[in-house]
């Protein structure tokens, strides 16, 4: 039996345990999301790093600068890949991933300071590379949002992923940043079933939300892009042309795909959680996402751990390209602006 509203079903060991220390209970506050009846409530744990925007050096990630106002996620996606990184904090990929948050209060002073350098060049910094700037404890925080405020202070290109329809609330400022294409969003919408939304992705927004959430910003103009987000073989696979045809009538002007990769801790926490929901189908799902990795639920190989290797993901990849040519056509990729920062920044440029 599974417990509501919470994708992982275990708590494992950190790996790292021997690494860490306790945290003091007394610096913890306790949530509970809006509408949530739940017994068990999120701890939010204030953390204050020296520094906020990270560089992404993988080769096969499309982005060069990533922010996360939040460690762990609230939304309890049972294959999110960020969930070994809760344990470089000293908690578990399970459980605690999903209810001990450490939110970092101090995100957009630092954005500020970053950006004021002389040193700093503008390129797109994402929101989102790791846990969802939107998840469910933002809409107390609002430091997401205070974050964007920085971004239009400086006319500093960002972007952001997300699966919560909570973006809508901070329209009014994403639609001035993309009036000069300063921005762009990402809508992560994995399936268009509701009963395994609610499973899979226990507390994200409903796929009638997210759709509208589509529509939502691109009515205001704001570039709006759908991610297929993580296609897993035998749960949501079949559903790649459906998905991409209702994005495109939402408003979205391009779509794109990750395959599943359950590495480190993941690959446990989600073999018992589809063993435990899904039973009668638990493992021919995951034969078949190790059909896309070479025999393994791993992969960790650049260039191949976002798409597969294989029969199983070739096909996938075939599928995909089609839906989305028949869909979207040959959409052009965003670009973005950067002069505007640096006028901002250095006004005489203006008069050249």
């Amino acid at each position: 039996m599974t417990t509501k509203g919470q994708g992982a079903q275990t708590n494992p060991d950190n790996r790292f345990a021997q690494h860490t220390s306790e945290v003091d209970e007394s610096y913890l506050n306790y949530l509970v999301a809006e509408s949530e009846e739940m017994t068990s409530k999120t701890k939010v744990v204030e953390v204050f790093p020296k520094t906020i925007v990270n560089q992404v050096k993988s080769p096969d990630v499309p982005m060069e600068w990533s922010l996360n106002p939040y460690q762990g996620c609230e939304h309890g996606c049972t294959y999110c890949y960020a969930r070994n990184s809760h344990e470089y904090w000293g908690y578990s990929a399970g459980v605690d991933f999903e209810r001990v948050i450490l939110v970092k209060k101090n995100a957009s002073e630092l954005l500020d300071q970053t950006l004021k350098k002389k040193t700093w060049k503008a390129s797109p910094v994402v929101l989102s590379g790791n846990t969802d700037c939107y998840q469910p404890i933002e809409r107390k925080l609002k430091i997401t949002r205070s974050c964007i405020e920085v971004f239009l202070k400086h006319q500093h290109p960002m972007g952001i992923i997300t699966k919560n329809a909570l973006v809508q609330r901070d329209i009014d400022l994403l639609k001035q940043l993309a009036e000069k294409q300063l921005a762009q969003v990402v809508v992560s919408i994995t399936t268009l079933n509701e009963g395994l939304r609610q499973k899979m992705e226990p507390r994200t927004a409903s796929i009638k939300k997210r759709l509208e959430t589509v529509d939502a910003l691109s009515a205001a103009g704001i570039p709006v892009m759908v991610l297929m987000a993580p296609i897993v073989p035998g749960l949501n696979s079949h559903e790649v042309f459906d998905l991409l045809k209702v994005a495109k009538e939402a408003g979205a002007h391009d779509a794109g795909y990750a395959m599943v990769r359950l590495n480190g801790q993941i690959a446990d926490i989600f073999s018992t959680w589809i063993e435990v929901t899904f039973p009668d189908k638990a493992q021919k799902v995951l034969n078949q996402i190790k059909a896309t990795h070479n025999g393994s639920l791993k992969n960790n190989e650049f260039g191949k751990r976002m798409r597969g290797s294989g029969k199983e993901a070739e096909s996938i990849n075939q599928t995909f390209k089609m839906a989305r040519k028949k869909f979207f056509g040959e959409p052009e990729k965003m670009t973005y602006n950067l002069n505007s920062y640096e006028q901002n920044k250095n006004p005489q440029m203006k008069m050249f």
